[in-house]
């Protein structure tokens, strides 16, 4: 007799299949993380280096903890969640280069006179060097916070729609974009730099899940990291390595979107929250 008798186990795929799901769109994702903040300790946050962003050591930090762990590793895992289905291009906020540079300007817009009005119009000049020290990890943390655990997250808890999905993504990369402040250079007198930071990635992951838009999201993460937690200006003696930094990075996510418009862009699953 081939067919299956009432007696017969029940085969369990579906068990094996959530495991499956949970290492990697939950294990995995949070691994890099952790990866990625331990460098961001030992590269930056033990020497201090953004209180004297000395160049050679601005740029170590900037190529190991900012491109290799937090945007290349990225990159490399959802290669499969695109072929698994898991996200797709609208999700990580990767777009057209029209869409791209509109959202851009108009959020660049609005953080400028965010800034202009908290700083009562003095601040966003002086701040300038800080939004470029810090741009490097704000585009880190939108790759590894949002593009990376956040559409990973969503995905593994998709089938409770959006009402599940979004606040889930929000509170888990809130709180790994908050440690951040525990890692990085101690800002004087910031008293509860986890909170703030918490806060911050509320409301960056809030824009992400709305505007789905990578760079317009980092001008937004960097902006409040500059607002946040800035100390000093930057000393002018050190802006070429600052400039040389931020560019490196920018340059690394510009070469990604363009992996990703050349060989993904045509891959399309179930459009997820």
């Amino acid at each position: 007799m081939t067919g299956s008798s009432v007696g017969d186990p029940i085969p369990l795929p579906s068990v094996t299949s959530l495991h499956r799901a949970v290492l990697r769109l939950l294990v995995v994702p949070l691994l890099v993380s952790a990866a990625w903040l331990t460098e961001i300790f030992l590269l930056e946050g033990s020497r201090s280096l953004f209180s004297n962003p000395e160049p050679l050591q601005l740029a170590v930090y900037t190529v190991i903890s900012c491109i290799l762990t937090g945007m290349v590793v990225p990159v490399l895992i959802l290669r499969r969640s695109f072929l698994s289905g898991a996200a797709n291009m609208f999700q990580i906020g990767f777009r057209s280069l029209r869409r791209t540079v509109v959202v851009c300007t108009l959020t660049g817009i609005a953080c400028y006179s965010v800034a202009y009005i908290l700083t009562s119009g003095s601040g966003p000049a002086m701040l300038a060097p800080l939004f470029l020290l810090y741009l490097p990890t704000g585009i880190a943390a939108v790759m590894v916070c949002w593009v990376l655990v956040g559409t990973h997250v969503q995905a593994l808890v998709r089938a409770g729609g959006a009402v599940v999905s979004i606040p889930t993504g929000v509170v888990v990369t809130a709180v790994i974009f908050g440690l951040t402040s525990r890692v990085h250079t101690p800002v004087p007198g910031l008293q509860d730099p986890l909170a703030a930071g918490i806060l911050l990635g509320m409301v960056c992951a809030l824009f992400f899940f709305a505007v789905r838009d990578v760079y317009a999201t980092a001008v937004v993460v960097t902006t409040g990291m500059t607002l946040l937690l800035s100390g000093k200006p930057v000393p002018e003696v050190f802006l070429p390595g600052v400039v040389l930094s931020a560019l490196l990075a920018l340059l690394a996510l510009m070469a990604i979107h363009g992996y990703f418009l050349q060989n993904y862009a045509m891959v399309i699953v179930a459009r997820d929250s």
